[in-house]
């Protein structure tokens, strides 16, 4: 329900009108009906440690269970830096990373399986089991990725059989590849107390397809697929109307899949099936993920209904599928953080877009998150050939995604909005699970371009829960949502966001407020502050909100509370609700009946780190490894605050560490300083369209070089020795290429970068917020270039 009330002001001789809406809903419904025992998922590992599927959510030894899922291609990276980007995936709140392994890749050739080097799937794993991280392997064998073929071999083309199909001949080629998996994969298995707790069957069966690359110009497109499911089949993700004669025959197909890795060992607790848009799946024997992009480079740009909270356990994104959502839980595997360009199209996905569409999912009663891509990358090239998926204008190397992590390693501003909330899904997630979802009455009114309204929902257990509100949409301008109040109606109470008054919701805000929420001795009423993470130290446990930008911290109790040892905070009682406050725009901490609670500003949350049991604030990126700490930084000059208070130490000697005066209530405050290097980097101009770059430095010392290449135009390639290493298309971002995975073919050659110019008549030109003056109808501007040296020491805690 929503009501406005018109309140009147008077200042000095004026009148002033204020518009006050009330927003109400109300959460006395029944519980969320569990069902267990009816799927053909799950199993135990060699410690008697149980995974299992119940039809709301996963459960790890009978508690839930909530994924945080990553997509990072391993042959799409170096092997070298593989660690380091486990290491950051782990860092920012991943828990399970998903890979797709690309038949084409490693059998470019029949009968000759290349698993080596960056290929190596095997040494990827066991680096994913040495950081205490879950992998679910999406075996194929078709795949898709924007990658050749959809990953299916160009010699599978001219086989006497249908691919993608129940017959025998394809079902023996899938049963050769699946054996080879489960070699690669033996003994790393969650039964055998290994990472893989899931593999994917196919991908997107009977819902889309890849073009062969066996097409001519002018030709429409051959797609990956059985005659029969053509009329089936799209090129990406698309809305259908749920039609499938052809249901039965797909089912037996995703069966036969699953009995071939059987057969061949490949025993994991989850099967997972893509199952959006009314794709097939394993009938109560896999676990349907679903999907969401916001910035699709296949539709034109339009608002999404993305941002529109709902009931997505009962209605997924992208239905209808052809499944009985009540049987599964809600998990979206592949929402999309950023989004590959193609030359025709160039979608721009902000990076602020993230934390606002995660709210809506988890709000909407997801019980599981994955990002594809959270990881970008570059595909590799062989024998003169390259693997992206070329006839649709892919580029050639380049599969930066946009992703939180882009092509060479580098940390985006998304990762640490997403890191804030993965760190909340880690400690309260538990109780977050079992929780229905309700959507007020003012749902109903919403549409993508409507702003006015405010979007929130609640998911609640009892009388206790979250309100998760947002202010964002897709491809349109959102307004500031001035003076609102939230009522939830508990049945045996009315609780209020704010206590009392009102607040206003900024644009890009999204939020998730606890009310009735018991932590230990203490139950917080109401909060205009976001449960952040939990500190569990030796005999006290540290409860962290972060405060929301543009809304008044304010954490509400009971009159029978007793709050004390407050700093720069105060209290006051009202009505029988006692509320804290904070003097300032600082931390702030108190206890109530004995239970700490720390509240910090949200840009301290956005760049918080929990390390056993510690809190790390600082920009530079702190990773854990099994020797201690690393922190990676672009900046000489750094900053680390520690909470509790902890004594840190530097194990190398390319900086130095000093303890400084507190600037944080609570928290031990350390500057890192790195000597300054300026790695001599060469670049002469060749022609207005050509550009060559000389390394003359040893980068020992450093975690590695970035050259941020500042122009307008279409695209970029980059050359060394004639080979191309990668190229870009231009989203109006800088175009950023890392240099220490090509040290050793710039000690003897240079980098060549050339450059194209933009037509006025090219289609990606709706996708631009700014647009060149033309000049006889094409423009190209090279800015200039900038040289950034990433660093990076050791850190030890005592």
């Amino acid at each position: 329900m929503k009501k406005t009330i018109i309140v009147f002001v008077g200042v000095l001789a004026a009148l002033v009108i204020q518009a006050q809406t009330t927003y109400t809903v109300n959460i006395e419904q029944p519980e969320k009906e569990i069902i267990r025992g009816h799927l053909d998922l799950g199993g135990r590992n060699s410690a008697g440690e149980e995974i299992s599927v119940n039809s709301y959510y996963i459960e790890k030894n009978g508690k839930p269970f909530f994924p945080v899922i990553g997509e990072f291609h391993f042959s799409r990276y170096p092997e070298a830096y593989w660690e380091e980007s486990i290491l950051k995936m782990k860092a920012g709140g991943i828990n399970v990373i998903t890979s797709y392994v690309f038949w084409n890749i490693h059998e470019r050739q029949e009968g000759l399986f290349d698993w080596s080097n960056d290929l190596n799937l095997r040494k990827f794993i066991k680096l994913v089991a040495n950081h205490q991280l879950y992998a679910i392997v999406r075996m194929g064998p078709f795949c898709h990725g924007e990658i050749r073929n959809g990953g299916l071999p160009d010699w599978l083309y001219g086989r006497p059989f249908e691919v993608r199909s129940n017959d025998p001949g394809y079902l023996e080629y899938v049963d050769r590849l699946y054996w080879q998996f489960a070699e690669q994969i033996k003994g790393l298995l969650y039964k055998n107390g290994g990472p893989v707790v899931g593999v994917q069957l196919e991908n997107e069966y009977q819902h889309s397809a890849a073009p062969w690359e066996f097409s001519y110009p002018g030709a429409r497109n051959e797609l990956t697929v059985a005659n029969r499911d053509a009329a089936l089949a799209h090129e990406q993700i698309a809305d259908t109307d749920g039609a499938n004669p052809w249901s039965e025959y797909g089912k037996k197909h995703m069966a036969n899949l699953k009995a071939i890795a059987k057969k061949h060992g490949i025993d994991v607790p989850l099967y997972t099936a893509t199952g959006w848009g009314n794709a097939t799946i394993v009938e109560k024997g896999s676990l349907p993920v679903t999907a969401g992009y916001a910035y699709p480079f296949w539709a034109e740009p339009s608002p999404s209904p993305f941002y529109l909270f709902k009931n997505i356990h009962k209605n997924p994104d992208y239905s209808p599928v052809s499944y009985d959502t009540d049987l599964y839980p809600s998990i979206p595997g592949e929402i999309g953080p950023g989004i590959q360009a193609k030359f025709s199209r160039r979608p721009i996905v902000p990076y602020e877009s993230l934390h606002p569409l995660m709210v809506r999912i988890i709000g909407s009663g997801s019980n599981g998150i994955g990002y594809y891509m959270y990881h970008g990358g570059s595909t590799p090239q062989f024998d003169g050939k390259f693997y992206n998926e070329e006839v649709n204008g892919l580029p050639r190397v380049n599969y930066d995604f946009q992703a939180s992590i882009g092509q060479y390693g580098q940390v985006r501003d998304h990762y640490k909005h997403l890191r804030m909330l993965h760190m909340f899904l880690d400690s309260y997630s538990e109780i977050l699970a079992p929780m229905k979802t309700i959507l007020p009455e003012t749902n109903m009114d919403i549409t993508p371009d409507n702003t006015d309204i405010l979007r929130y929902a609640v998911r609640s257990y009892g009388e206790s829960g979250f309100l998760f509100v947002i202010n964002f949409q897709d491809h349109i301008e959102v307004r500031y949502i001035k003076d609102v109040n939230i009522k939830i109606e508990t049945g045996s109470e009315t609780i209020s966001f704010p206590s009392s008054g009102t607040f206003s919701v900024p644009k890009a805000t999204s939020a998730i407020l606890p009310f009735n929420l018991t932590l230990e001795h203490a139950t917080v009423k109401s909060a205009t502050v976001q449960p952040l993470t939990i500190l569990h130290r030796d005999d006290q446990n540290y409860y962290v909100f972060s405060s929301v930008d543009g809304i008044e911290p304010e954490l509400n109790f009971s009159s029978e509370v007793r709050i004390s040892k407050l700093k720069n905070a105060s209290e006051s009682l009202d009505r029988g609700i006692k509320r804290v406050r904070a003097k300032t725009t600082a931390p702030f901490t108190f206890t109530a009946n004995g239970v700490i609670f720390l509240i910090i500003p949200e840009d301290m949350a956005m760049n918080a780190s929990k390390i056993d049991d510690k809190l790390f604030v600082s920009d530079a990126l702190i990773l854990e490894d099994s020797n201690g700490l690393q922190i990676i930084s672009r900046k000489t000059e750094n900053v680390v605050h520690v909470f509790p208070k902890q004594e840190i130490k530097l194990t190398d000697s390319v900086a130095s560490i000093t303890k400084e005066k507190s600037q944080v209530v609570g928290f031990e405050t350390y500057s890192v300083k790195f000597e300054k290097l300026e790695p001599e980097v060469i670049i002469e101009e060749i022609s207005s369209q050509k550009y060559s770059l000389q390394l003359n430095a040893d980068l020992a010392k450093l975690n590695d070089v970035f050259i941020h290449i500042d122009y307008v135009g279409d695209r970029g390639l980059a050359f060394i020795n004639g080979e191309l290493i990668t190229d870009h298309f231009y989203q109006e971002r800088k175009w950023e290429i890392g240099l220490k995975s090509f040290t050793t073919q710039l000690k003897n050659n240079k980098m060549v970068l050339i450059f194209h110019p933009m037509f006025s008549d090219y289609t990606y030109l709706e996708d631009l917020n700014s647009i060149p003056e033309f000049v006889d109808g094409k423009y190209l501007k090279v800015k200039g270039f900038e040289i950034i040296p990433e660093y990076k020491a050791a850190i030890w805690v005592k």
